[in-house]
């Protein structure tokens, strides 16, 4: 690529690049030049915006992790409606998109990726730890509104739904489930926690 040519939003161009690299190639294939090569643009452009891969690697993940607010809100100010089976059921099924499912790959593969996002005040698995706490929330309001019994375990109710979940989108080579096998999961994880 020629030099002094301006790239426009380079950040989430690069962005961009990584998720098709890590959705074609894998975690292992995700390197600096892997991404600059899908982007189009030099290696030194990613230098010149990021101290070095694994800061640019923690913020693809917070970038794409704060876009769990925005579903957030919306789950919450759902509540009320439909069912909880459906409102759940279509919440695992937003959240769990292949990109997503490879982001938690990418954070246990790499090391200093979650160290840099720990040092960032975002510990664990980022995505999966945003997740849980959308439901939480969207959970606490179900129960503020009667639609879960006042002693429900949302804190247990949350991790075990977004446990499932991954269980259920991961390592699917046939694509991921269908709309019936995430229902199932959500009505047995919540059938304890309904008003009785």
């Amino acid at each position: 690529m020629p030099t002094g040519v301006a790239i426009r939003d380079v950040r989430e161009q690069l962005f961009d690049a990584a998720e098709r690299v890590l959705m074609r190639d894998g975690a292992a294939a995700l390197t600096s030049r892997a991404v600059t090569t899908e982007a189009g643009c030099a290696k030194g452009v990613l230098h010149r915006h990021f101290a070095d891969f694994d800061a640019f690697l923690a913020d693809l993940v917070i970038d794409r992790a704060g876009r769990m607010e925005e579903r957030a809100a919306t789950l919450v100010a759902s509540a009320g409606t439909r069912t909880v089976v459906d409102l759940l059921t279509d919440a695992l099924t937003d959240l769990f998109t292949p990109v997503v499912v490879a982001m938690v790959g990418l954070l246990t593969f790499r090391d200093g990726l979650r160290a840099r996002l720990r040092a960032a005040g975002r510990p664990g698995v980022t995505v999966l730890a945003d997740a849980t706490a959308m439901l939480r929330s969207y959970l606490e309001a179900e129960r503020r509104a009667g639609r879960l019994a006042p002693d429900a375990d949302i804190d247990s109710l949350g991790l075990t739904l977004i446990g499932s979940g991954h269980l259920l989108y991961a390592n699917r080579e046939d694509g991921p489930p269908g709309e019936a096998d995430v229902r199932r999961v959500v009505t047995s994880a919540v059938a304890g926690a309904l008003p009785r």
